[in-house]
C-alpha cells in the first residue's frame, strides 16, 4: 500500500510538471500561428472593407437621362483610343470596378443623338506595362464631353451640352480643363465666351490627341431629368444661378423687366422670334401693326449663332413671343419678371411645348403665355386629323416642316393685353 502511494504521487507530479511545460509551449506557439497563418487573412479582410468602403462605384449609370463617370486619382486619357485608363491596384478591381463604355452626351434616352456620340472606355489598369505613358501631365481636374448627338439644334446644345457644362464644371470656378471629343468648331466658337467663362485653360480636341494625364476626371455631364432646369437641393446651383452667370458673360444689362404704371409714357418692349424655313408668320407686318397701335415697340429678330448679339437683342425686350422652335431657347436672356409668349400650331404641341419652354420659363422667374393657333390660322391644306401620323418622324415631316401661321390678329390681341396687364403695378 505505501508503495502503491508513493508512486502513485510520483505520476501526479510527474504529470503535473509536462502539462506546465505543454500550456508554456501552447503560450508560445500561439502568437505565432496568429502573426503567420490568421493575421494575414485578417488584414485582407480588414483591407477589403476599407477598400470597398472607401472606393463609390466609379460611374453613374442610374440616372434616367445621363450616364457620368467620376474619378478622383491618377488617369490617363488616349484620345487616339477612346480610352480613360485609371491607374489601379489589384483591389481597385476586387472591389468590383470593372470596365465601363461611356457615351459622354447627356441624352442617353435617345438612341439617334447617341449613335453620333463617339464611345469612350474608362477602365482600371495594373501594373507598369499596361499603364500608358503621359505625352502631357496636367495639375487640374478635367472634364470630357461630346459634340456630338443633337449639336446644330440650337435648345438641344444648351439643355443637352451646354446647362450640363455649367453644372458638372461650375464647383471648379475655372480651374478645369476641357476635353472635347466629335468637336465641332463652329460649335467652339459659338459658345467662346460661355466656354471661357467656365473654365481659365484651352480646351482640347482630344480626338486627335495622345495621352493626357489628371489628378481626377469626369467623363460625361450631369443634367436635370428635364430639359433646361437645374436642382437647387442636388447640384448646389439653379437656373437663376445659371441665367445670373449668363448675364456677366454676356454683359447684359437689364436684371427686370420694364414694370408700368397707368399714364406712363414708356413703350415696352416686344421681341417677336421669326422663322424662315417651317412654322413662319406669313403675315407679319400685320402682326407688327397691330402690336404697335397697343403701345408696344417692336423688335423682328432671327436667332442665329451669334450669341452675344442675340443676347444683348433678347436682354433688351420685356416680352418676347414666338412659335414653337429651337429658338425660344433665347428666353435664358430675358430679364426676370418677362413675359414669354409661346405660340402652339396645330397637330399637338401641348406636351412638348409645356416641358421644353412652359414649365422651365417658370424656373427663370418668367410670366408664361401660350396660345394655340385654330385649324383656320395654319397653312395644313388638309385636315391632319383625318390622317393617321406614324411616330416621331411623321409628327415631325407633317407638323414640324410643313405648315406656316397666319396668325389672327384679332384673335391674338387678348394675349398681348394679358401681357401689358401683367407688366403693370
Amino acid at each position: 500500500m505505501k508503495h502503491d502511494s508513493v508512486l502513485a504521487r510520483s505520476f501526479a507530479h510527474h504529470q503535473q510538471k509536462r502539462l506546465r511545460y505543454g500550456a508554456f509551449a501552447c503560450c508560445l506557439l500561439l502568437p505565432l500561428y496568429f502573426c503567420t497563418v490568421l493575421r494575414p487573412s485578417l488584414n485582407l479582410l480588414v483591407f477589403s472593407k476599407v477598400v470597398t468602403k472607401n472606393l463609390e462605384p466609379i460611374c453613374n449609370v442610374l440616372e434616367p437621362r445621363t450616364n457620368f463617370c467620376e474619378i478622383n486619382r491618377d488617369v490617363r486619357v488616349d484620345g487616339k483610343s477612346s480610352t480613360v485608363s485609371i491607374v489601379s491596384s489589384q483591389m481597385d478591381v476586387l472591389a468590383g470596378n470593372s470596365p465601363w463604355t461611356i457615351r459622354p452626351y447627356a441624352r442617353k434616352e435617345d438612341k439617334r443623338p447617341m449613335n453620333h456620340t463617339r464611345a469612350w472606355s474608362v477602365k482600371p489598369v495594373i501594373g507598369d506595362q499596361e499603364i500608358p505613358r503621359c505625352s502631357r501631365n496636367h495639375s487640374v481636374p478635367a472634364i470630357l464631353f461630346s459634340n456630338g448627338g443633337y449639336t446644330g439644334n440650337h435648345f438641344h446644345e444648351f439643355t443637352d451640352i451646354v446647362v450640363p457644362l455649367y453644372i458638372t464644371s461650375r464647383k471648379y470656378d475655372g480651374e478645369v480643363q476641357f476635353l472635347i471629343s466629335d468637336l465641332r468648331t463652329w460649335w467652339v466658337a459659338k459658345f467662346q465666351a460661355i466656354l471661357k467663362g467656365l473654365s481659365n485653360y484651352e480646351f482640347l480636341d482630344i480626338d486627335k490627341e495622345a495621352v493626357h494625364c489628371f489628378p481626377s476626371i469626369t467623363v460625361g455631364l450631369k443634367r436635370h431629368p428635364k430639359d433646361l432646369t437645374i436642382d437647387p437641393s442636388k447640384h448646389s446651383y439653379s437656373m437663376k444661378d445659371f441665367r445670373e452667370f449668363l448675364r456677366n458673360t454676356y454683359s447684359l444689362k437689364r436684371t427686370n423687366a420694364i414694370r408700368i404704371r397707368d399714364g406712363q409714357r414708356k413703350k415696352p418692349r416686344l421681341l417677336i422670334i421669326s422663322r424662315w424655313r417651317t412654322r413662319c408668320f406669313t403675315n407679319l407686318r400685320q402682326i407688327t401693326k397691330m402690336a404697335r397701335t397697343l403701345g408696344y415697340k417692336v423688335t423682328v429678330e432671327e436667332a442665329d449663332r451669334n450669341m452675344s448679339r442675340i443676347a444683348q437683342v433678347v436682354n433688351s425686350c420685356d416680352v418676347l413671343m414666338g412659335v414653337h422652335g429651337a429658338g425660344l431657347t433665347n428666353i435664358l436672356f430675358l430679364p426676370e419678371n418677362s413675359i414669354f409668349i409661346q405660340i402652339l400650331p396645330i397637330g399637338g404641341f401641348e406636351w412638348i411645348a409645356t416641358n421644353y419652354f412652359g414649365v422651365p420659363s417658370r424656373g427663370m422667374n418668367l410670366n408664361y403665355l401660350e396660345y394655340k393657333v385654330s385649324k383656320e390660322e395654319s397653312t395644313l391644306k388638309n385636315d391632319p386629323h383625318t390622317t393617321p401620323i406614324r411616330g416621331w418622324e411623321g409628327f415631325k415631316s407633317t407638323f414640324l416642316n410643313a405648315q406656316n401661321i397666319k396668325l389672327n390678329v384679332n384673335r391674338f390681341r387678348p394675349t398681348l393685353l394679358k401681357a401689358l396687364e401683367l407688366l403693370h403695378y
